[in-house]
């Protein structure tokens, strides 16, 4: 499918500070797309740039096949955004705050339609309560029906689950999810929440230090037969005993704090029955080969203790 975004060698100096640093990419049309980065990795600048709020330093931006410093507000009225929390007036309804947007965007829209766009983002009984009594998550939805109410190609998103709570979460995922499977859109979605954008995301780009260190689809870059399986059993010294006798000795990585298998995740519950016919009481089996561990291995976050606050 055609690129829907194309950037090329983009870069952007503050002073002495060098936020982006020769940054290129590609976004296919109706993929989510993740963009991972820890804090001060150069994201939220990306995308600034992405939405002309700053000008780069050097490089091209093209959206929609135009190049967006020549083309600004043909390419930005294809273009719906939220930038960190949507901007709502609390003491407008669901649908005053809809129709405002739209007019601001110059368009027209009847009641049924303004209703419609808050179906589509679950809100439509909630439709004339004022905002001021939404949770966060409820926010974030309304504000994304702001950013489709000009029916764009492309939605950019940052850290559009920043303080949610689980189930807000888990709305805000289906919503985007429904937005590229069934609605045919462009998500473009930045994150720090590194298991979302894994469930999430076809393709992925991850930054550090305002340069890439990855680009690619998520099923490429999380190889499944190098998948590292924790293990905890009832009885370690016997369970390693028994895995030194069979095939698994093979997968054995060496772990001082537990036993650790290298393995193709099809085989997990092969695994995990083998055990249990040797009566082995199996606690946990935890597949380590997620986001989060790809993440560390390439960026600077394997700094901190908690790579969910990079």
């Amino acid at each position: 499918m055609a690129s829907i975004i194309e950037v090329k060698g983009l870069s952007k100096t503050f002073k002495d500070i060098q936020a982006v640093d020769g940054l290129s990419f590609s976004v296919s049309g109706g993929e989510v797309y993740g963009f991972l980065g820890q804090n001060g990795a150069g994201k939220s600048t990306t995308i600034r740039m992405l939405l002309t709020l700053i000008q780069p330093t050097a490089g091209s931006i093209s959206i929609l096949g135009k190049e967006l410093a020549h083309h600004r507000k043909e390419v930005l009225s294809n273009v719906g955004a939220i930038i960190e929390k949507p901007d709502l007036y609390k003491y407008l309804t669901a649908l005053e705050n809809l129709s405002m947007f739209a007019r601001l965007s110059g368009i027209h829209l009847t009641k049924k339609e303004l209703l419609q766009g808050l179906q589509r983002v679950g809100l439509a009984e909630r439709a004339e309560s004022k905002v001021k009594t939404f949770s966060q998550g409820m926010k974030q939805r309304l504000g994304i029906a702001c950013a489709l109410v000009h029916n764009p190609q492309l939605i950019i998103l940052d850290e559009p689950t920043n303080g949610l709570d689980p189930q807000g979460i888990a709305d805000v995922r289906n919503l985007i999810l429904s937005l590229s499977k069934n609605d045919g859109k462009t998500v473009f979605v930045s994150s720090h929440l590194l298991s979302e954008i894994e469930v999430m995301a076809d393709s992925m780009l991850i930054i550090d230090r305002g340069k890439k260190v990855a680009e690619g689809k998520v099923s490429d870059l999380l190889n499944p037969s190098d998948t590292l399986v924790a293990l905890e059993t009832d009885n370690d010294e016997r369970t390693m005993n028994f895995l030194n006798a069979t095939e698994w000795s093979k997968g054995i990585q060496q772990n001082g704090r537990g036993l650790v298998l290298k393995m193709h995740r099809r085989e997990i519950p092969a695994l995990n029955e083998d055990l249990v016919r040797q009566g082995i009481q199996v606690f946990s089996l935890r597949a380590k080969h997620s986001l989060e561990d790809y993440f560390l291995t390439l960026t600077t976050a394997n700094q901190h203790v908690d790579a969910y606050t990079a």
